[in-house]
């Protein structure tokens, strides 16, 4: 089961932040290696923690105050209400519709099809001739804009959609620029994938074994390692690149699914 936690940590880390859903994958996963009630349920989800750690590290220096000075702590307010503006919308119905969302979408259909009309929608939106977005800072970044950017969020509720490739390809739609709009996408990435981590320990109790405690917290850590560097390595990439690449992994990926499942 170490072994299967470690894989599943590394699956975590290397899928969260790119545009091609770590929860599709982790769902695709636990059914290609027959994982039951623990590992299916709560684990996908609470090892997220580990990546929302490799978040707070990563962009530490954005997230914190630079000083004690009024302007300083005034901008370190002013990111953290944007990220709360942008999380509220996926956050409601995310609490509101959980049981219905684990209970109907959690299957490989589902996520092969979401799979398919993302990668369809990054095509169409982020192509070569795009021109750079006009907003590129975090403080010129709206509170309506930053509630905007989280409705698209909302489209990833679906598993196979990709939390941050709504939210990226949204963000750039609405006019940032790449890195801003990934920028934003970790930042809002805190409240709601630790929040959903810990709504599903306080949901489900915190009665595991120690053998099922131990498998928590290696795949959480392996999660984290994995996720600081796949965030270091994209927004490198981010800076030459656009996301075309993943969206034609998404559409190979899909459709090899929908095939094992109807051939």
């Amino acid at each position: 089961m170490i072994i299967k936690a470690v894989l599943l940590g590394i699956l975590e880390g290397v899928t969260e932040f790119l545009p091609i859903s770590s929860t599709g994958h982790l769902i695709l996963a636990a059914e290609l290696a027959q994982f039951e009630g623990f590992f299916n349920n709560i684990f996908s989800i609470v090892i997220q923690m580990g990546a929302v750690l490799s978040v707070l590290i990563y962009f530490y220096k954005a997230l914190l105050p630079k000083s004690l000075k009024k302007e300083d702590i005034s901008d370190f307010f002013s990111i953290w209400f944007k990220v709360a503006v942008g999380v509220l919308p996926a956050a409601l119905i995310g609490i509101k519709f959980e049981d219905e969302i684990d209970k109907y979408l959690f299957n490989p259909p589902v996520v092969a099809v979401a799979l398919i009309l993302g990668g369809i929608w990054i095509l169409l939106v982020d192509r070569n001739d795009r021109k750079p977005g006009r907003i590129g800072e975090m403080k010129d970044l709206s509170f309506k804009l930053a509630f905007a950017i989280g409705l698209f969020q909302c489209l990833a509720l679906i598993p196979g959609t990709s939390r941050s490739a709504m939210t990226i390809i949204g963000a750039l739609i609405l006019g940032t620029s790449r890195k801003l709009a990934a920028e934003f996408s970790f930042f809002m990435s805190i409240p709601l994938l630790g929040g959903a981590g810990l709504l599903k320990l306080a949901k489900n109790g915190i009665g595991f074994s120690s053998d099922e405690w131990i498998i928590l917290g290696v795949g959480t850590f392996v999660a984290f390692l994995t996720s600081l560097l796949v965030i270091h390595l994209l927004m490198g990439f981010i800076k030459k690149h656009n996301f075309r690449p993943f969206a034609y992994y998404r559409l190979l990926l899909g459709a090899i699914v929908l095939g094992s499942i109807f051939i």
